[in-house]
């Protein structure tokens, strides 16, 4: 008789309640051990399919593919004088072009073959060692938007907006060029973001996808630093503190788990490299129309 007897009400609700209890550190888990929020799974057409998953399968060609069709658009709606300025400019200034592109190339290739020990070490410390309050993770986590290139985009309309057009034309060509370089690199690198290596490394906010050398929220950082520089003829302490912005924008990529440090000094010289070239625009184009 007792086998078949049922839960009395008030057993059964504890049991429900205990059923649907959220464990209180819930949000501690996600954080640390990269356990993902359920969202619900969104149901496509059949006949969508097929290209959704080509295109997962592969990223970042997909990228690659996008920035150049965004960059070919780009230049055929740019006005025609200005894209023939630029045009006439590179091909004046080739020589330097041509010694700025490979120095970037064969400085990133020096830093990205040795030392992975140290770089372990360094996005560790960064990354996990040391305290990490919630506050702190959200400010990092807000700062390293500050190299988005959709927070570029909005920078420019405001230079637009403000009568800097032709600056605002030079940021997003270079930013659009920029992106297509490090996709590009990330493509020839293949080199895996370091939470997928490292089981101890924290992830703070989304997990970021694609490869991880460069870093390209650092890349822009120092493009748009080394840019504004050049262009608005700075003091010494504006460039210094325009440069330590990038350069914390580089350290939130370790913190938020997304970067190891060679991805980030990579990216800052190639960023920089990106806005010496901006100022050769700046220089031979955009002073013709001023």
């Amino acid at each position: 008789m007792r086998r078949n007897q049922r839960p009395r009400p008030h057993k059964l609700e504890a049991i429900n309640h205990s059923r649907h209890e959220r464990p209180s550190n819930l949000e501690e888990i996600v954080r640390s051990k990269r356990v993902r929020p359920y969202t619900p799974e969104v149901i496509l057409p059949e006949a969508l399919n097929p290209p959704v998953q080509l295109i997962k399968r592969n990223r970042s060609v997909t990228w690659l593919a996008g920035i150049t069709i965004v960059l070919v658009v780009f230049l055929l709606v740019l006005p025609a004088d200005i894209r023939m300025n630029f045009w006439y400019s590179l091909q004046a200034q080739a020589i330097l072009v041509s010694m700025l592109l490979i120095f970037s190339l064969v400085a990133i290739s020096f830093v990205w073959t040795s030392g992975q020990k140290l770089d372990t070490w360094v996005f560790l410390t960064f990354n996990v060692r040391w305290s990490h309050p919630l506050w702190l993770d959200r400010v990092m986590l807000g700062f390293t938007q500050v190299g988005n290139g959709f927070a570029t985009l909005a920078f420019a309309i405001i230079l637009f907006l403000v009568s800097q057009r032709y600056l605002a034309y030079e940021l997003i060509l270079g930013t659009l060029t920029l992106w297509l370089v490090v996709v590009l690199i990330k493509v020839i690198a293949h080199r895996s973001r370091p939470f997928i290596r490292l089981t101890q490394a924290r992830i703070v906010g989304y997990r970021p996808r694609g490869r991880s050398f460069p870093s390209g929220h650092t890349s822009q950082s120092f493009f748009i630093a080394t840019l504004l520089i050049q262009h608005f003829h700075t003091g010494f302490w504006i460039a210094i503190l325009l440069y330590a912005i990038a350069l914390l924008v580089g350290i939130t990529r370790m913190y938020v788990g997304a970067h190891y440090p060679r991805d980030v000094l990579a990216g800052a010289i190639l960023g920089s490299a990106w806005g010496l070239l901006g100022v050769i625009f700046d220089g031979y184009v955009l002073n013709g129309f001023r």
